[in-house]
């Protein structure tokens, strides 16, 4: 491995450095205000199994905790994420919602939240052989080697229900279908707009209708592939990463495939439902739309455009076949074709609240560029603001100019600045891609000072809330913890690994760089140590680190990709030239000289020694998906 030295002197330390590591510090410390706050002394979130609720929130607290310790956070924060995994399962399965440590039965839109929390757990530690057996077992449910769970249709390359898990493919019972009943909501709509005299949610109010309308959801949504499951490839793909093993590359490829086929015959729009004959629309009237989680209801593009980012990411990095982006990039294609301008004030957004930076950074203006997120039987509807996070994981996975410039089209059509940052925290953790992608086209100098600042608020405020809430052991709701989770780990992953926030549904974490502490034998940045990725290209990676500790020196390996996906060619860095230190009887420290020097690291790894007080710009060329992925850590 190809060791390189940092010797130029910190003699201003950017504050960038300084605000990064108060804000890794700051993180790191504000995880337990919330289990004091949250938790039993057995590390049991507080909250009455008699409520109810869905079990997919209760993971969520502590999703990004993994994440942070991925980038330098706490040596706490790994034991803690275990501990929580551990407690959250255990409840869970108290309640009958988890059966061999997974969901018996969820919506893989939902249970996908879950798993990320597992994935990134996975990734920051790989060497538990307790998340091994974890991860070959929920893989297991959907490859039907656990002879009790058949979830899986290989004749058709389908997984049989929009509900499953542990428990197998759950199929509501024929006799429910009499007391079936809906009610639908302003926000969300219908889920079908062909029942007659079922016109708008109001309808639904009325028992006669509700009932209606509950048997026509038991009777489309009781069985049969829902787009959404898509995400069960990060869940095989996490296993693949941990073993190896090809069987799990076999079957992620091969069901990404049958919904690619199914996506082309469809001019590349997603159907979101098939029957067990493999026939699209079979339980539907044909249409290839009205599934579960799929274009009507609820959420539409929204939803499905994140599985078919998250498959097609999954299936490159098994592959290294770049043709697998045309599936999320033609589908953003047909929806954005259909954007246009319109007043936000008279446009209904079932998902609004999702889109605070961007109307709140359109101040007075009132006109933007929208696009329709759902269809139903009279065509599009539900118009609002393109995803940045669509954009950013594309051009994240392709770096294609072609992706950049659709990037460049949507900023060019939104009444807003893109270099603004908006200081709020979302469901996702994201949100801000639109300022850090500015930021990398060099427009937006400041945006690293910005958003650590940004973030370093949301921490300061969510303690706040911590501290003031009266809800903990009442009948709160089970998204209380994801509320009110300090963590934030977006702006990092921008700054540190050269990444936009992983998708939140399922999504694996795709980045351009990762970090091991040799000393302490871990991954993340070494204490006192800085990163700020300057630039991404296709084929180059422009890294600046900075030791901020000006008596102890640091070391650590820098790795292409957060899989070992990627691979370093010839290395360009700044060394010192001038003299330094000064001479003792010298009052002044002379001018800071230095050149840029190549070596050759032609591999996967870099090792970087960081003297006392020293920074370091690395500018180096990177072949991007040429390597086989796997969790395993520097030897």
């Amino acid at each position: 491995m190809q060791t390189i030295t940092a010797t130029v002197p910190v003699t201003l330390p950017p504050s960038w450095a300084t605000q990064q590591r108060l804000l890794l510090s700051t993180m790191s410390d504000s995880v337990y205000p919330f289990l004091d706050r949250y938790t039993h002394d057995d590390g049991e979130l507080i909250y009455d199994d008699s409520w109810g609720g869905g079990a997919d929130d209760f993971y969520e607290g502590y999703t990004n905790w993994p994440l942070l310790y991925l980038v330098g956070g706490g040596d706490n924060l790994v034991d803690l994420s275990h501990r929580g995994w551990e407690t959250v399962t255990r409840q869970l399965t108290r309640r009958g919602q988890a059966h061999k440590e997974y969901a018996r039965s969820m919506d893989t839109f939902h249970q996908s939240e879950s798993d990320v929390f597992f994935y990134y757990l996975c990734l920051a530690d790989p060497g538990a052989g307790q998340l091994h057996l974890r991860a070959r077992r929920f893989a297991g449910f959907f490859l039907n080697e656990d002879p009790e769970v058949q979830n899986y249709d290989p004749e058709h390359k389908i997984l049989l229900s929009a509900r499953l898990g542990s428990g197998g493919p759950h199929y509501t019972p024929d006799e429910a279908r009499e007391t079936a009943s809906h009610h639908s909501s302003e926000t969300y709509g219908l889920p079908f707009y062909d029942l007659p005299g079922i016109n708008s949610y109001v309808d639904t109010q009325d028992p006669g209708n509700a009932r209606r309308m509950g048997q026509a959801v038991h009777d489309r949504w009781q069985k049969g592939e829902v787009v959404g499951n898509l995400s069960a490839t990060s869940l095989v793909t996490n296993a693949f990463l941990l073993t190896g093993a090809e069987k799990y590359r076999e079957w992620v490829l091969e069901y990404t495939d049958a919904w690619m086929d199914r996506a082309r015959k469809n001019d590349w729009l997603m159907p979101d439902n098939v029957g067990h004959s493999g026939k699209v629309g079979e339980y539907l009237d044909g249409k290839w739309y009205g599934g579960l989680y799929g274009w009507t209801y609820p959420h539409g593009w929204y939803n499905i455009q994140m599985t078919a980012l998250t498959a097609a990411a999954n299936a490159y990095l098994l592959t290294r076949d770049d043709s697998y982006l045309e599936l999320p990039r033609r589908q953003m294609d047909r929806i954005l074709d259909l954007g246009e301008r319109r007043d936000v004030r008279e446009t209904h957004m079932s998902l609004r609240h999702h889109w605070i930076g961007q109307l709140t950074a359109m101040g007075d203006r009132h006109e933007t560029f929208l696009v329709p997120y759902r269809y139903g039987d009279a065509g599009w509807f539900d118009w609002q603001p393109p995803s940045p996070v669509f954009l950013a994981a594309l051009w994240n996975l392709s770096m294609a100019d072609e992706d950049w410039e659709r990037i460049e089209r949507v900023r060019q059509s939104e009444a807003y600045d893109w270099n603004e940052v908006i200081a709020f925290h979302n469901k996702e953790d994201g949100g801000h891609d639109q300022p850090w992608l500015r930021y990398l086209a060099g427009e937006n100098p400041t945006h690293p000072e910005r958003i650590l600042q940004a973030s370093y608020q949301q921490v300061v405020q969510r303690l706040a809330v911590i501290r003031e809430d009266t809800e903990v052991g009442t009948n709160h709701r089970e998204h209380r913890w994801q509320e009110t989770n300090p963590v934030t780990t977006e702006g990092l992953i921008q700054l540190i690994l050269g990444a936009p926030q992983p998708i939140y549904n399922g999504g694996l974490l795709f980045a351009r760089l990762g970090y091991f502490d040799t000393r302490r034998q871990r991954p993340g940045l070494p204490p006192d140590v800085a990163a700020l990725v300057e630039k991404l290209e296709a084929r180059r990676t422009v890294l600046h680190l900075v030791n901020l500790n000006p008596i102890e020196g640091r070391e650590l390996i820098i790795q292409a990709g957060a899989f070992g996906e990627h691979r370093f060619g010839s290395a360009r860095y700044s060394a010192l030239t001038s003299e330094f230190p000064p001479a003792p009887v010298d009052y002044a420290a002379p001018p800071v000289r230095s050149e840029t020097r190549t070596a050759a690291v032609d591999g996967t790894r870099l090792k970087v020694e960081l003297h006392p007080g020293t920074e370091i710009t690395l500018d180096l060329d990177t072949e991007r998906f040429v390597g086989e992925p796997s969790y395993a850590r520097p030897g």
